[in-house]
């Protein structure tokens, strides 16, 4: 039923859809008091005026809505010109000095449309591996499955077999992609600022720069009003990875390099959203306590 209801929906301009997830974004923040408290208190720990911050209810409406039309579009229909890339050159530089690049975007915008406008555009030349959790929905899991399984598009386990996929895929040249904004089971993290606030944070980001070399970029997708599409911003992070050779400060120890990579990491997420504070998931819990680590069996691979 759920499918079914997805490709109808998919059908629908994605103008339609963007107004139907207004609705539904405000009906999410009024009808519940623990979402409205924690987006109005993520919103006020990042030291803004609600009045700045206030249009993320209606995006986070608008980024369920789209997903039918991202999700269902077929294979062999390109995005074309719903997206148009500023700052492109510092992807092709990357690319062309064939160390890998991890890509990391915050959950802001239309961050779903990232990998597929990538793959697109660069995948024949470096496919993208982006870390992926199967729906808990069984309804959903296949049709999510598919969607992101495109050309130029691999998908990685959010366990330590898809940490490995990831590792292997950099050391070949290739792509990762990753939103470093979410919170990492136990032992997975370190706790680092973010808005001023220690907030349990992944060392995954880093560790992928550390132990392969590759480089890495900043992405922010931004939704355009009126239906109109997406512009995905490509930047060059303001500082150096913590346990890399650019890394200034030098030898300290892993715990240390690991809190002060976290940090940066969070740092450069905070500079993408201050920069479209409406189209950011503020509703996410992102002080959250970690959750215990699934336990998962190695499968051999370096």
């Amino acid at each position: 039923m759920i499918p079914t209801l997805f490709r109808l929906a998919a059908r629908l301009p994605l103008a339609l859809l963007h107004r139907v997830g207004t609705l539904l974004g405000w009906l999410a923040f009024w009808g519940s008091p623990p979402y409205r408290q924690r987006l109005r208190a993520n919103v006020a720990q990042a030291g803004l005026d609600w009045a700045r911050a206030r249009g993320a209810v209606a995006s986070a409406g608008r980024m369920v809505a789209e997903l039918p039309w991202l999700w269902c579009r077929p294979h062999d229909q390109p995005l074309g010109g719903w997206v148009r890339w500023d700052g492109a050159e510092h992807v092709e530089a990357a690319l062309a000095e064939g160390r890998g690049l991890l890509m990391l975007t915050p959950h802001l915008g239309c961050f779903e449309v990232i990998a597929q406008a990538y793959a697109e555009r660069w995948g024949a030349m470096s496919p993208i591996t982006a870390l992926y959790r199967p729906s808990r929905q069984p309804a959903l899991r296949e049709l999510v499955a598919q969607s992101r399984n495109r050309p130029g598009l691999l998908t990685a386990p959010a366990n330590l077999t898809g940490v490995r996929q990831m590792i292997r895929a950099l050391r070949k040249g290739g792509t990762v992609g990753l939103l470093p904004d979410q919170v990492p089971p136990q032992g997975m993290g370190v706790w680092a600022p973010f808005f001023g606030r220690e907030a349990y944070t992944m060392t995954l980001a880093s560790r992928l720069v550390q132990q392969t070399g590759a480089a890495w970029l900043l992405f922010a997708a931004e939704r355009l009003p009126g239906g109109r599409g997406y512009v995905i911003r490509v930047s060059v992070p303001a500082e150096p990875m913590p346990g890399t050779p650019a890394d200034p400060a030098g030898g300290q120890d892993a715990e240390e390099v690991a809190r002060r990579a976290a940090a940066v990491v969070n740092r450069a997420m905070e500079g993408l959203i201050l920069a479209r504070p409406d189209q950011y998931l503020w509703g996410y819990h992102r002080y959250k306590q970690p959750r215990p680590q699934a336990e998962v069996p190695a499968d051999g691979a370096d």
